[in-house]
C-alpha cells in the first residue's frame, strides 16, 4: 500500500479479528518524526517510544523532534540524515525506534499476531528495521521486491543478539573487498538482554521458480510464501521475456507471468494468494488451489483505519462510484525500475507537472562505485544534472518520480517546499475499479466490514 497506509491502527484492527494484520516498515522512521512533528496525536508515539528498552533514545528523539500540536504551521519537516553504508549510532536507534514503534502500537492490548513488510530493494536500513521489529515482538516478516535470500539468516542472528550481515548491491566495478551491511545489536544493548522470538518469514514471490531457490538456499528457514500476480499495488515484478507494451505504454504480461502454484505446492510450505485475490471469489479460489488464504491490500488500503489521508480516501471512493478511477502501471515511475501502479482520477492526473524533483529522503537511492573507488549514492527520481554528475545515464532520469515524497504525502506527511506543499503519488492494485460491488456507493467503511465481507460471502458462495 506505500508508506505508512497499513500503519499500527489498521494492523491492529485486523490482528484483533483474527487474522494477521501487517504494517509497512518502509520509511516507517521518517513517518515517527513526522508524527512528532505534528503534535503526537492521542500521544501514542510517546507511549509506545518509552516501552523500547534502550535506555534514553525515546527522550533524546522526543526532545529533537517534538513539536506541540498546531506548532509547526506551515515550515518544512526536519529530516532524519539520508541512510548511508554506515551510519552513526543515533541514526540506528531512530531506525530501531520506527520499527519498535509501530509493531508494539499494533500488538498493543491484544493477543493477535502482527507481521511487517519490508522492501528488499530499500537495502540500508532493512537490518535496523528488522532488529527494532523483533525487539516489540513482530511475529511475521513479508518481504518482496527483489530476492532477501540472507534475511532469514539475519532473523536467525537477532533472535540472539548476534551481529547480522547482507551484501549490499553496488553498481559499477567491485571494490577491493566485499561491499556490506553489518549490524551488531551489542553495539547499543548492554548488560540484560530482552530474550527474543524468531519470526516466521514469508518472501513474496512472483515466479515459482524465486520460491524454490528461497526454500533450498536461503540462510534460514522460509516459513511460507505470498505468491503476488502482477495486479498487485505498488512495485510489481517486470514481465518475463522481451518488454511488450500496450498502446498507453503500459508493460503487458503473458502466460510466462503466471505462477506455476502446483511447484509451489510441491514445496510443502504455506503460500497465500495476492494481487485481485481480494474478493470473496479470490478467497474460494485461492482455498480451492490449496492455499492457506489471501493477502487483501487494496479493500483495507480505504478503510477508516488505513493511513490515507480521510480526503483521498472520498476523493477515490466517489470516484469508484463514479466509475472515473483508474489505475496505470507505469513502467517509468519508480526509479528502482520495477513497474508501478498509479491511481489516476482528476487531480491526481496532471499533478506530475507541477511535481519538483528532489530526493531528500533517499529511501530508493542505489550505490554505486565511484571512480575514487568509494561507494556513492545516487536516484533516477534526483534532479537530472546531479544524476548525470554520479555517473548515471540521464535517459534513466525520464518519468521517473520521487516515490519516497509522493507515499508521505499520501498520509498526509507531504513536505513543506518553496513551490507548496508536496504532492501524494497514490498506488492501488488494479481491482480498485471493481470495488464498487463492495463499496456500494460508501464513501466510509470499517477494517471490520472487509473482514466481515470476505468471510460471510466466502462461505455462503453468494
Amino acid at each position: 500500500m506505500g508508506v505508512g497506509v497499513s500503519g499500527w491502527q489498521l494492523a491492529r484492527a485486523v490482528s484483533r479479528l483474527g487474522h494477521l494484520g501487517v504494517v509497512s516498515g518502509t520509511a516507517i522512521d521518517t513517518v515517527m518524526i513526522r508524527r512528532l512533528q505534528d503534535g503526537d496525536e492521542g500521544g501514542h508515539m510517546r507511549r509506545a517510544m518509552a516501552a523500547f528498552p534502550i535506555p534514553g533514545v525515546g527522550e533524546q528523539l522526543v526532545h529533537r523532534y517534538f513539536l506541540e500540536p498546531g506548532e509547526r504551521g506551515q515550515r518544512p519537516y526536519k529530516l532524519l540524515p539520508m541512510f548511508r553504508q554506515r551510519v552513526n549510532i543515533a541514526r540506528q536507534q531512530a531506525t530501531m525506534m520506527g520499527s519498535f514503534v509501530e509493531v508494539w502500537l499494533a500488538k498493543e492490548g491484544h493477543d493477535g499476531a502482527v507481521g511487517m513488510n519490508l522492501l528488499t530493494k530499500v537495502q540500508l536500513p532493512n537490518l535496523l528495521s528488522l532488529y527494532g521489529a523483533m525487539l516489540a515482538g513482530v511475529d511475521y516478516v513479508l518481504m518482496g521486491a527483489g530476492i532477501p535470500r540472507e534475511i532469514p539468516g539475519a532473523l536467525d542472528a537477532f533472535a540472539e543478539h548476534r551481529v547480522a550481515r547482507l551484501k549490499l548491491d553496488v553498481e559499477g566495478a567491485p571494490g577491493a573487498r566485499a561491499d556490506e551491511i553489518a549490524f551488531d545489536p551489542a553495539d547499543h544493548l548492554r548488560g540484560s538482554q530482552p530474550g527474543l522470538v524468531r519470526p516466521c518469514f514469508v518472501p513474496i514471490v512472483s515466479a515459482s521458480s524465486l520460491a524454490t531457490t528461497l526454500a533450498r538456499k536461503a540462510t534460514g528457514s522460509v516459513d511460507g510464501f505470498v505468491v503476488e500476480g502482477p495486479t498487485a499495488g505498488g512495485h510489481n515484478a517486470p514481465p518475463r521475456g522481451e518488454p511488450r507494451f500496450s498502446a498507453s505504454g503500459e508493460p503487458l504480461y503473458g502466460e510466462r507471468d503466471v505462477v506455476d502454484l502446483e511447484k509451489i505446492r510441491d514445496l510443502g510450505l504455506p503460500f497465500w494468494l495476492a494481487g485481485g485475490t481480494g474478493t470473496p471469489q479470490g478467497l474460494r479460489d485461492a482455498l480451492a488451489v490449496g492455499a492457506a488464504g489471501i493477502q487483501v491490500g487494496t479493500l483495507f488500503a480505504y478503510c477508516d483505519e488505513s493511513g490515507f489521508t480521510p480526503e483521498l480516501k472520498r476523493q477515490v471512493l466517489a470516484g469508484i462510484a463514479s466509475g472515473r478511477v483508474k489505475v496505470r502501471t507505469d513502467p517509468r515511475a519508480s526509479p528502482t525500475g520495477y513497474p508501478f501502479k498509479v491511481v489516476e482520477l482528476g487531480d491526481l492526473e496532471s499533478q506530475d507537472d507541477r511535481r519538483e524533483r528532489n530526493c531528500d529522503l533517499g529511501y530508493l537511492r542505489t550505490a554505486y562505485r565511484t571512480p575514487g573507488g568509494t561507494v556513492g549514492y545516487r536516484c533516477a527520481a534526483e534532479p537530472a544534472d546531479q544524476y548525470a554528475a554520479k555517473g548515471g545515464d540521464i535517459a534513466d532520469t525520464v518519468g521517473r518520480r520521487c516515490l519516497c515524497n509522493g507515499l508521505t504525502a499520501n498520509i498526509g506527511q507531504g513536505q513543506s517546499r518553496e513551490e507548496g506543499l508536496e504532492l501524494p503519488l497514490l498506488t492501488s492494485g488494479d481491482d480498485l475499479v471493481a470495488m464498487g460491488a463492495f463499496a456500494r456507493g460508501r464513501l466510509h467503511y470499517s477494517a471490520a466490514d472487509v473482514v466481515n465481507y470476505l468471510e460471510a460471502m466466502a462461505t455462503t458462495g453468494t
